[in-house]
């Protein structure tokens, strides 16, 4: 099924996201995880991609597993350190193992890798190379307190147009804490003329170290009442574990309660924080 059929739909949908392993060794822990996630029966669930496609042929796998347990699968891929003949080959095998969707990402470069003149050097670009392959659905990624590398908030709507116009047909976020910036982003959009559906991407917090990794990568904006909760919590796993999972639930009790009914969940791959958030909602989904 396409994600555009399920998020499109007057059902609130929920999702979750998995990460393959780095080594070989991991593999059938993740997939335990993975195969426990998709027991809670998601709306879809999405398979991540390790930076320089290290990772590539276990998010084919486990997507193509996924398949298998009639769960939809999404598959991230990234372009900033492939060549064409990668991305096609790539491609290939997605479409011949089934998979029908595709996450379009720029990617980071990998640490100590040097990438003079790259043949992808925005997704845009990757997302016009999947369109020109023909039968995927093709989502791509979007930040509502702006791209890192935008100057603005101008320039990073006009980007998302851009790969709006190249062949993306909707859009997952980047995490946030405070809603109202998702919505007065998705203001933004509309007026900008990008009327793709937006999938609203959750972070459940359920560790101190998760905030400091987050702050440094994407830095999110957190309201003071997500502060004061870490500052309460933090030295308390178990205690700081079920207050990040009772603030995430209630960041999607409110999208759904605002008309936002695509909400994607970044689980790292942890079972317990899945079913914890589904049970939350489990007459909400009905």
């Amino acid at each position: 099924m396409k994600i555009t059929d399920i998020i499109t739909s007057p059902k609130p949908s929920l999702s979750f996201e998995v990460f393959p392993p780095k080594t070989s060794d991991n593999f059938e822990s993740v997939m335990q995880a993975t195969e426990a996630i998709a027991e809670l029966e998601p709306s879809f669930m999405s398979v991540t991609y390790g930076a320089g496609g290290g990772t590539s042929l276990y998010t084919a796998e486990i997507a193509s597993r996924l398949l298998q347990k009639n769960v939809t699968p999404i598959a991230h891929l990234s372009c900033i350190s492939s060549t064409k003949e990668q991305i096609h080959t790539l491609l290939a095998d997605l479409k011949q193992r089934g998979i029908q969707n595709i996450l379009a990402l720029r990617g980071d470069i990998p640490q100590g890798m040097t990438i003079e003149n790259p043949q992808y050097r925005y997704a845009s670009e990757l997302t016009a190379e999947i369109r020109s392959f023909g039968s995927f659905c093709i989502g791509g990624a979007c930040y509502p307190e702006s791209h890192p590398e935008s100057k603005d908030g101008k320039s990073d709507i006009e980007s998302l147009k851009i790969k709006v116009e190249s062949g993306c047909e909707f859009l997952t976020t980047q995490m946030f804490f405070d809603n109202d910036i998702l919505y007065n982003f998705m203001y933004r959009l509309l007026k900008a003329g990008v009327n793709v559906p937006v999938i609203a991407g959750i972070m459940p917090v359920t560790n101190a170290k998760q905030i400091k990794r987050i702050i440094s990568i994407s830095q999110n904006a957190l309201p003071q009442r997500f502060v004061r909760l870490v500052d309460r919590y933090g030295d308390n796993p178990l205690a700081m574990r079920q207050a990040g999972i009772a603030y995430a639930t209630e960041q999607i009790i409110d999208l759904y309660a605002n008309g936002v009914n695509a909400v994607h969940v970044y689980s790292m791959n942890n079972p317990f924080v899945a079913q914890s958030i589904r049970n939350n909602l489990s007459e909400i989904l009905k």
